[in-house]
């Protein structure tokens, strides 16, 4: 029997998180592009996002009824009723401005702002308040705290530690410069701070299973319900950008970077 359709938004992220781990690797697919952009599902066909999830269409709507929804249109129902009231009135502003200087940097930049902006407010829906509050705790009773983020997630995880640094706040950042692992100088009164987002850093998820094995706090900065880091009993912060073309932006990331060093460091002045 097939299980009732979400009839919220929260209620479709338990479900895909419940579904995700055993799904098979063409429906996982479907279950990482969902949760990562999920301010497109209300706008965009089968088609479109079955080619962003790089897969079949006829996998994308399995994928559908998997989660418990007659097909793409219920499910697409959902996000329309959820998110048409939210939708900004300057968006268009930004459309005509994109259209009046088509191909030139200003337009560009107009994209750029545009997905930035997006971000940003979805970032107040991603970002669990109370989860927020446990991460500030954690870092903030910290003997050190040792802060690891690569490739992509490399000028957050830089950012947060030259913060920390202004603010007298005692962090190692782990580069992997060198090949050099330095998880051994984690300590029991420590705290690991990690930043990965899809395509996850396999250096990074190593280290947060090492490290949790130890029993050290974890706190991750990650972007969707799905994230590999979220199987390792971290305090879980959740941050997702929205691309343009094949490139995304830090706007929202790094707006949550800030505000949880600023915090930590206000806590600890305390």
């Amino acid at each position: 029997m097939q299980e009732r359709a979400p009839d919220s938004i929260a209620q479709f992220d338990e479900r895909l998180m419940d579904v995700a781990e055993s799904l098979p690797k063409r429906l996982r697919q479907c279950a990482e592009y969902v949760a990562a952009n999920k301010d497109r599902i209300a706008i965009s066909t089968v088609a479109e996002l079955a080619d962003g999830a790089g897969v079949q269409p006829s996998a994308f709507m399995r994928f559908c009824r998997i989660l418990g929804f007659s097909g793409f249109s219920e499910m697409q129902r959902l996000f329309r009723e959820s998110y048409t009231a939210g939708w900004p009135d300057y968006s268009t502003r930004l459309k005509n401005l994109r259209e009046k200087a088509e191909g030139s940097p200003a337009a560009l930049l107009a994209e750029f702002v545009d997905v930035s902006r997006v971000s940003l407010e979805n970032l107040l829906k991603t970002v669990d308040s109370k989860a927020l509050e446990v991460a500030v705790a954690a870092l903030a009773k910290a003997e050190m705290i040792h802060i690891i983020g690569l490739r992509r997630s490399y000028p957050v995880a830089s950012y947060i530690a030259y913060a920390f640094e202004k603010m007298n706040v005692p962090a190692m950042l782990h580069s992997g410069v060198g090949g050099l692992d330095n998880r051994n100088a984690l300590r029991p009164n420590d705290v690991l701070l990690a930043v990965t987002f899809s395509p996850y850093a396999a250096e990074t998820i190593e280290m947060v299973e090492a490290v949790g094995r130890r029993g050290i706090p974890v706190v991750a900065m990650t972007d969707t319900i799905v994230s590999p880091l979220r199987r390792f009993d971290a305090i879980t912060l959740s941050v997702s950008e929205v691309d343009f073309g094949a490139f995304r932006s830090l706007s929202a990331t790094l707006c949550l970077a800030i505000t949880l060093s600023v915090a930590v460091g206000t806590a600890r002045s305390r």
